[in-house]
Order: C-alpha cells, then structure tokens, then sequence
C-alpha cells in the first residue's frame, strides 16, 4: 500500500461550524496547483497543511477550516489528485486498492471510500475519482486510471460493465469493449 508523507491525525475540520465565512480569493486548479490571489503558491509545507483543514460541505463549496473562521476554496475539478494506485491480496473481490494523493493522503477504496467515474456526454472521455474523506475526492490521473483499466474486470452483474473490486465492493469504470 502507498504510505502517505503526512504525520499525526487529521484535525476534526467536520466539528468545527464558525459564524465567519469569507473568500480571500484561493483556488485549486484541475492541474493540482493551489493559487491566491492570482499568484500559485509553491510552498508545498504550506499547501499540505491548507489541505488537512479542507472540507466540502453540503452546499457543494469547498472551505478552509479553522474554529473561528471558514473560507471558499475555488475548485476547479477536484481537490485533490490520485497519482498512484497498488493493490493488496489476490485480485478479485478481496483486493483493496490504496490510492496515493499528491499532497500525501493515503485512501483505501470500498464502501465509504467509492471510485466513481464521470463520462462527458459529448467527448464520452471519463474522469475517474475516488473518495479521499469527507465529501473531498481525488481525481485519478492518466496513467493511475489506466492502471485501474489493466485491473479492470467484468461487472458481476452481467449488464456489460469493466469495473475493479476493493474490500469487497465493485465499481464500474466504463463499458466493455
């Protein structure tokens, strides 16, 4: 399984409920870069520790978290990038996929941490994500969503599905052939 570079315990971003709620103009953009105020930050220390006080609550905003105060985040896509994915035990429905985001978050995929791949209607081009925690997902590179094509069996149901198991769970990533 991939080791995350994180130490110590995420901080309980979902207790904390602030009255104060602004926008100092942050975003994430779909490349993973975090930006403010138009200039990209490049402190990658500085980045990790937004990323641990990030939270999407249920109005679909994403916001950086303290007690006394919360603030939009713009984000692009997602706010976080999967950039590698292993697979322990025997491939089938035992396996666990772990995936490695690039701000060191480690996610096992399964019932509370779903894959679930969105298709563009028009380009019918996918864009794979997985659940990192809470409502904050990691959209799956190129290369880690190939991987997890190469894996790729057919659904158990029959209806004509590709998808991969985790502890137990299937999930479809596209059509078959």
């Amino acid at each position: 399984m991939p080791e995350g570079t994180l130490d110590g315990k995420l901080p309980p971003v979902d207790l904390w409920n602030p009255d104060h709620c602004g926008d100092i103009d942050m975003e994430i953009r779909a490349d993973g870069s975090w930006w403010h105020e138009g200039g990209r930050i490049n402190r990658e220390r500085l980045v990790k520790l937004f990323s641990r006080i990030l939270r999407k609550d249920e109005d679909g905003k994403t916001y950086l978290v303290t007690p006394h105060e919360k603030v939009v985040v713009h984000v692009e896509d997602a706010p976080f990038l999967a950039v590698r994915v292993d697979r322990a035990g025997e491939a089938g429905p035992d396996q666990t996929l772990g995936f490695l985001t690039n701000l060191g978050d480690v996610t096992l995929a399964g019932p509370d941490a779903p894959i679930r791949v969105e298709t563009d209607p028009e380009t019918q081009e996918p864009s794979p994500y997985v659940l990192v925690r809470g409502r904050l997902e990691a959209k799956l590179t190129r290369p880690v969503f190939y991987e997890l094509v190469d894996m790729a069996v057919d659904a158990p149901d029959g209806s004509g599905q590709l998808g991969v198991w985790s502890q137990r769970a299937f999930f479809p990533i596209g059509p078959a052939g």
